[in-house]
């Protein structure tokens, strides 16, 4: 979220910033509503001002028994009665277009960030380790994983549909080793907090990290049968399937449902939601292994066999919490607290910065940690590490104490990595000619004695 009197006072650096975003300018149209919101908040504090003062006058007229100028005021105070309701609404709505306005813009890219539109103005930052050769061809992880009968997407899409899997006994204890470890690297010897967040929460939550309004379509949310009893009686009848879900939507934001977490970044950056700590508790580093869910609205045809794009999966998340000198300092130290994860479990990967038309949403400036699959004979995303600035903090509300005075923080996120993606890394990686799975050495001490993952 901006700072509308930021964009009026720097209009031309707004716009540049959002032109590399591949955006129009907006300033203009803003500053418009933001003139109108102002011309109502004054045009409401005058009626109301002159509505305390006619009273003051009514008093006055009375006690020197002028009643026609007494009648006269009164008549006034009734008509500014009537009218300061309407002013009220009037500035409410003008208030609301403008927010609404500054929530679907994204965060301005620094400058430092390269030029681009799509992926392929990407930037290589720097890689790690080198590509493995093996004497036989290599396997995707799912063909790995439903040889060994511990990987089953059937089974998974007979109990909740496609972009599910289930897995079992030596794969299912891996995921489980691998949360285990990036949780113990990151407490133990990155100094992150760990936390054990809900994995639902409401609209101001998901509101203040930007998953909504501007990206509902990728959400799952949950309400209870009596919300859906209410409002399904409230809407017409033969309403059903997703006209229902939308007008639910639409209609009911602010109503008591709840939203399945993303991704861990919305409940720990929401903790500091509402409040002001004090500077001597920055940087507030976060931690936490937790399913996450998406919709992946936008990926229909993409990445349909195996486990790189699911509805549900697991990650581990770093969330830091920071003053704005210490911000770009924090990022990089949170990319190497999550490049340490790969290079303990010895994977190849690739680090890129992302181009402007690349970034997140929320994202001043992001790297890619891209890890290379043997399987695929690509490199595949398995973490992003993001800067945000101001930009949640300002949704949140969100702010620290100094010896000046009260600053918004600054807030970042990164995956830690993700869960999933680095199961199918180490299958791929470690894959055997016979089809095993070798452990990684940084994995054993989680795996009860297992060194290799076999088909029973």
């Amino acid at each position: 979220m901006y700072d509308i009197k930021w964009i009026r006072e720097h209009p031309d650096a707004f716009d540049r910033g959002l032109k590399r975003r591949g955006l129009a300018p907006l300033s203009g149209n803003l500053i418009k509503l933001d003139e109108t919101r102002r011309a109502l908040i004054t045009k409401l504090e005058q009626a109301q001002a002159r509505r305390n003062a006619a009273s003051k006058e009514i008093g006055q007229a009375k006690a020197k028994k002028d009643e026609a100028t007494a009648q006269k005021l009164m008549a006034e105070v009734a008509g500014l009665k009537t009218s300061i309701p309407e002013m009220e609404t009037q500035e409410k709505y003008a208030i609301a277009a403008l927010e609404i306005e500054l929530a679907q813009i994204p965060n301005m890219p620094l400058d430092d960030v390269p030029d681009g539109a799509d992926a392929s103005g990407n930037v290589e930052h720097h890689a790690h380790g080198k590509k493995r050769d093996y004497a036989f061809t290599a396997k995707q992880h799912f063909e790995l994983g439903e040889a060994l009968g511990q990987m089953d997407f059937e089974l998974a899409a007979k109990l909740s549909g496609a972009r599910f899997v289930v897995l079992q006994k030596g794969l299912a204890r891996m995921e489980r080793a691998l949360g285990q470890f990036m949780l113990d690297l990151h407490t133990g010897t990155h100094g992150y907090t760990e936390v054990s967040p809900p994995l639902m929460v409401r609209d101001a939550a998901m509101y203040g990290t930007a998953q909504l309004p501007k990206f509902v379509d990728d959400q799952f949310f949950a309400a209870s049968t009596a919300l859906i009893q209410e409002i399904s009686g409230k809407l017409a009848p033969s309403l059903a399937g997703k006209d229902l879900e939308q007008r639910m939507f639409a209609e009911f934001f602010d109503a008591s449902k709840m939203w399945l977490i993303p991704t861990a970044e919305v409940p720990l950056t929401n903790l500091v939601r509402d409040s002001i700590v004090e500077e001597a508790q920055l940087p507030m580093r976060l931690t936490a292994c937790t399913p996450c869910f998406r919709a992946e609205a936008g990926a229909a045809g993409k990445d349909t066999r195996g486990m790189i794009r699911q509805h549900q999966f697991t990650k581990v998340e770093l969330v830091s919490i920071t003053s704005p000198e210490n911000s770009r300092r924090e990022h990089e130290r949170m990319l190497n607290c999550a490049e340490e994860v790969l290079k303990k479990l010895d994977l190849h990967y690739r680090v890129v910065t992302l181009c402007a038309g690349d970034m997140g949403f929320a994202a001043q400036k992001t790297y890619d940690i891209e890890v290379w699959l043997p399987g695929q004979n690509m490199y595949r995303e398995i973490s992003s590490c993001s800067v945000c600035g101001e930009f949640q903090a300002r949704r949140m509300n969100a702010r620290y104490r100094t010896k000046e005075g009260v600053r918004h923080v600054h807030t970042l996120n990164g995956s830690g990595v993700a869960v999933g993606r680095a199961l199918i890394a180490v299958m791929e990686t470690y894959q055997q000619d016979n089809g095993a799975i070798a452990v990684p050495e940084a994995l054993k001490p989680y795996m009860g004695g297992m060194t290799t993952i076999e088909r029973a």
